[in-house]
């Protein structure tokens, strides 16, 4: 039985399109371990968002073909579109694999160990032809019903490396979803790379989601990232369904409209917020996280002072800050007034200490309120940790020491940690 690991980068698309192939692997009669085991095949799902993205894929690359010299390295993710030519030269790599062939890993590895010559373009392309996830290295797992970007936001190269958007018809959708819940999931994430923009015959987003939550079991259901465009006004109410996580990664980048506008977003500020107000009208708990961009060129005190000035406002109870980073071939990357890398680092420090500020605020909101938690994994000594609908992170002493279960916790206290935690107690019976 030949052995198989994955180290998956970037978002969770990647960590969704992994699971599937450990999956296929599993199911193809190979032995998945752990990243850190010597393995006969490394998986690498790389990212290339960010120049960071593309460091950290090289060195995770490095890694693995030191480690497990002589076995095949098979490197796919954006990465690998982005930059193909200069991976399939590196001698390290046994196969660069683009996204639109990344389902078709597990036969490129069964027809090389059956000594055929082939090469990944022989294969032909399907951004959605991966079987239902029944062995993850996750708790939960994501359902991918859409795929691209039509958007071309001027920072941003993930139209070029995934593609003009498309939506996965929806019986497929469905499909995998009866399957998951079958396999002994218990929380399905909607991702793609702009959900937002689903479209499939009649179907919007909004429709898509009910028809998901309508299916019987036991289990809730939570939307990846998500723009702030193209889903409408009446999209709060699909939260309603006692199925719906209440909470949303809806991705702000930016709380100035000139850098909006520079940015190409199709939206501005007040509209951002009164998306979060009718949400919040509705349900007062609802949880928001959102994406920030510091340091987009041209981007003034003024201009990131409002940024600042809107994330304490929303109360995003979690920023996932990036400092902006130039990518050959985006519109972006041609505009002057490129700011230095100090002022990028103080500007980030800044949203990351406000995230911190708005989590703690927001946790102890929800002290004395009860979650239902899935638990992800439980400690020697008892102590369970997972996350509620709201997506905090809870701990919680339990009389039921199994993973993948729902329990029913009545929320105590916050650790005020680097990364703060709420404590509760399990409601028995």
């Amino acid at each position: 039985m030949k052995k198989v690991s994955f180290k998956t980068l970037g978002c969770r698309l990647n960590q969704y399109e992994t699971d599937a192939l450990v999956t296929q692997f599993h199911q193809a009669g190979y032995q998945v371990v752990d990243s850190a085991s010597i393995a006969d095949i490394t998986v690498i799902n790389t990212c290339t968002v960010t120049n960071q993205s593309d460091q950290k894929s090289r060195n995770t690359i490095n890694r693995a073909a030191r480690k497990n010299k002589g076995g095949l390295v098979v490197v796919t993710g954006c990465m690998a579109n982005n930059h193909k030519e200069q991976l399939e030269a590196n001698e390290k790599i046994t196969y660069v694999v683009d996204n639109e062939r990344k389902s078709q890993i597990v036969s490129l590895v069964d027809a090389h160990f059956s000594g055929e010559v082939v090469h990944p373009e022989t294969y032909s392309g399907d951004v959605f032809g991966f079987e239902a996830v029944d062995q993850s290295l996750h708790t939960r797992t994501s359902i991918k019903v859409q795929d691209g970007c039509d958007n071309f936001c001027t920072y941003c190269i993930v139209p070029s490396v995934r593609g003009r958007a498309v939506s996965r018809p929806l019986d497929q959708i469905l499909d995998n979803v009866k399957r998951v819940v079958d396999n002994g999931f218990k929380e399905v994430v909607i991702t793609g790379v702009n959900i937002g923009r689903y479209n499939y015959q009649q179907y919007n987003i909004e429709k898509a989601v009910e028809k998901v939550a309508d299916l019987p079991g036991d289990f809730r259901i939570r939307i990846s990232s998500l723009e702030p465009d193209g889903f409408g006004p009446d999209f709060h109410r699909v939260f309603e369904h006692p199925k719906m996580a209440p909470h949303l990664h809806l991705c702000i980048q930016s709380g100035s409209d000139p850098i909006l506008l520079k940015m190409r977003r199709m939206y501005t500020a007040n509209s951002f917020m009164e998306i979060i107000e009718k949400f919040r009208k509705h349900m007062p708990d609802f949880n928001f996280t959102t994406d920030v961009i510091v340091g987009f060129p041209g981007e003034t005190d003024v201009d990131f002072n409002e940024t600042a000035r809107l994330s304490k406002e929303a109360m995003f109870s979690h920023i996932h800050t990036f400092r902006y980073s130039r990518r050959k071939g985006t519109r972006a990357d041609r505009l002057e007034n490129q700011l230095e890398e100090k002022i990028k680092s103080q500007r980030s420090e800044v949203i990351r200490n406000i995230s911190k500020e708005n989590r703690i605020l927001y946790m102890e909101s929800m002290v004395g309120k009860e979650q239902r938690v899935l638990t992800e994994k439980v400690d020697k000594n008892g102590v369970a940790h997972g996350y509620g609908e709201h997506y905090l992170p809870v701990d919680f002493s339990t009389t039921a020491p199994a993973k993948n279960q729902f329990r029913n916790v009545i929320l105590k206290s916050v650790n005020k940690s680097e990364t703060p935690t709420i404590f509760g107690s399990e409601i028995i019976g």
